[in-house]
């Protein structure tokens, strides 16, 4: 089995760095790494070549013009590329623990796809981790909002069944920032909604239409752990139009999307 890393990211190379740097020191690597860059400035496209050429895993940057927030379609451009079976998703807010790869290879199952939590870090944590350009962080670190989230007991997730929740209750409760999947799966979905522009929702229609497809969702706890770099959010102005096409969506039956990678 082999993976493909996404990290979505926007003009934030000073976090983009430090996310990179754990994902390069995994204790399992993935096989190639992809940057899904929404169309971030020059400096972010010079800290991806200097990674391309200092590391072994592959590094690809995949970048279209910044027309706003078009998160849905850079990522259905970095799918387009993956290269190998299994797709993790990150984006590039997020450092991660050493295992994280690693934990999503080995709880990935046929017909199912992972979703994950994360670790939020305070602003003040936060600016100090960038500060150093390095990540230590532990359950004890002072920094940390909700520590059970970087408990790390992996075997917990053995007794664990995937399951699915009613669709409705899938429409708020998904994060895009710690989720993996197999790469046919997502084609045969025809990846993301591009429908869904600026903030928000369009994670959750990717998980309804892999549901309505016949995949169940494996939600893991004290696995594939990841920290999340505090930051003002992102504006909600598309919030409530986004949600009127996942509403529209949970209404059909199919889970093909005509606005996705192919078109």
């Amino acid at each position: 089995m082999t993976t493909s890393l996404i990290i979505a990211t926007y003009n934030w190379p000073e976090a983009l760095e430090t996310v990179m740097k754990s994902a390069v020191s995994q204790s399992v690597l993935p096989d190639e790494i992809l940057i899904a860059d929404d169309g971030s400035s020059q400096q972010t496209a010079d800290l991806i070549r200097k990674f391309q050429s200092e590391n072994r895993v592959p590094v690809h940057h995949i970048w279209h013009e910044d027309k706003g927030f078009r998160l849905a379609e850079i990522r259905n451009k970095a799918i387009a590329k993956a290269q190998h079976d299994y797709i993790i998703q990150i984006d590039g807010d997020v450092i991660l623990h050493r295992n994280f790869v690693k934990d999503h290879k080995n709880l990935a199952k046929k017909n199912c796809f992972i979703t994950g939590s994360r670790v939020l870090l305070s602003a003040e944590f936060t600016k100090e981790i960038l500060a150093k350009n390095q990540a230590e962080i532990s359950p004890f670190s002072k920094g940390i909002k909700n520590a059970q989230n970087a408990i790390y007991f992996p075997i917990f997730n053995k007794f664990a069944k995937p399951e699915n929740s009613p669709l409705e209750k899938m429409t708020t409760r998904i994060r895009g920032c710690n989720m993996s999947f197999w790469r046919q799966d997502l084609q045969d979905i025809n990846g993301y909604d591009e429908s869904f522009v600026g903030w928000g929702r369009e994670d959750s229609d990717l998980v309804i239409r892999l549901i309505k497809k016949g995949c169940y969702r494996r939600k893991v706890k004290f696995a594939a752990v990841q920290y999340h770099l505090y930051h003002k959010e992102s504006s909600k102005e598309n919030l409530e139009k986004n949600h009127q096409i996942l509403e529209e969506a949970l209404k059909r039956k199919g889970f093909w999307t005509e606005n996705g990678i192919v078109k």
